[in-house]
């Protein structure tokens, strides 16, 4: 098992790399940069930049050298000093940006996954047992309904039965008397009371999917020899569907759940817009619609990571599950 771990370890080093050098120069790629992006608003209010002008503000953003040089700087910078950069268009390190956006956005894509596995393993579980009963009928269209409609649609439609029914402050994730506040148990509490709604709207898509997924692997084990063995043997019915299985209808679900994971966090950005989250979403887009070199290279390297990190746990739990992978790859 150690080996195991160690060779899936070893194995992010070079993803990371590979994935920092792609996603600098893709944001490098379209014609342009974040200097002439402010030549062109300046010129669109009147205020015409000179040749000089742009030239030095080039100097100072070192954007006047190869790009290869630019990107070799900023990782050099973030694996010695943990530097990432000079964010351009809000004019303060990445560092400063990135940290609280990147700690909610986990926090919130973390409380969905859990939102996502306490819904959605029971109610596969019982589907696949109790299958073509009424409530398997009614669980499954409301996993077609889940896949169905859109999340920003759904938090729209959360927003106002929070704020019509309960009259509760929706957008963001904190109350205004929050956003800027230090960090305090009344500012957690706060938190915790905002994030059921995007915990709900992110969390929904992925429930549905999950449901039909464990019931149609559980139809599958079911009626198996192996099942009918400990049965047989005088089992418990509850016993022998959770050690058997269930356990072996989860193996999909958790090689499958690092891409559930990536989903949340990548596919958060509609939604965060809609709710107006302080989370990456927006301010991704924001550093890619305007050029922001360094801010968006960092935040698409730390989703990245949380990514990559995502695949170790669920090669790790699938290990856990399945000791077959284990010996095959030990």
């Amino acid at each position: 098992m150690l080996r195991f771990v160690l060779r899936r370890i070893v194995y992010i080093i070079p993803t990371l790399i590979a994935v920092s050098l792609i996603s600098f120069f893709v944001i490098a790629l379209p014609p342009g940069d974040f200097v002439d992006r402010m030549a062109i608003e300046a010129a669109s209010r009147g205020d015409y930049m000179t040749q000089a002008d742009i030239d030095a503000l080039r100097e100072a953003y070192g954007l006047n050298q190869p790009i290869l040089m630019q990107y070799w700087r900023w990782i050099t910078d973030i694996i010695t000093r943990g530097d990432f950069g000079y964010s351009f268009s809000w004019q303060m390190p990445v560092s400063d940006l990135i940290w609280q956006r990147l700690g909610l956005t986990t926090i919130l894509s973390l409380a969905s996954l859990v939102f996502i596995w306490i819904v959605a393993i029971p109610i596969g579980i019982y589907s696949a047992v109790r299958r073509y009963s009424l409530q398997d009928y009614v669980f499954t269209t409301l996993g077609f309904f889940g896949v169905a409609v859109p999340n920003f649609l759904l938090a729209l439609v959360l927003m106002y039965v929070a704020y019509a029914h309960f009259g509760q402050a929706v957008g963001g994730l904190f109350s205004p008397q929050y956003i800027e506040a230090p960090w305090s148990i009344d500012r957690v509490l706060d938190l915790l009371g905002h994030l059921w709604i995007p915990m709900v709207v992110l969390g929904t898509a992925g429930t549905a999917s999950v449901i039909r997924t464990i019931r149609a692997n559980l139809i599958d084990e079911l009626p198996k020899p192996y099942v009918m063995a400990a049965r047989s043997k005088g089992m418990g019915e509850t016993r022998l569907l959770i050690k058997y299985p269930v356990r072996q209808a989860l193996n999909p679900f958790v090689s499958g759940m690092n891409d559930i994971f990536v989903d949340l966090v990548s596919g958060s950005t509609i939604v965060s817009i809609v709710l107006g989250l302080q989370t990456t979403g927006p301010l991704l887009l924001d550093a890619l619609q305007t050029q922001d070199m360094h801010m968006a290279a960092s935040f698409i390297l730390m989703l990245s990571v949380l990514g990559v990190i995502g695949t170790l746990v669920s090669d790790l739990l699938l290990a856990w599950l399945d000791p077959r992978i284990r010996y095959a790859q030990g």
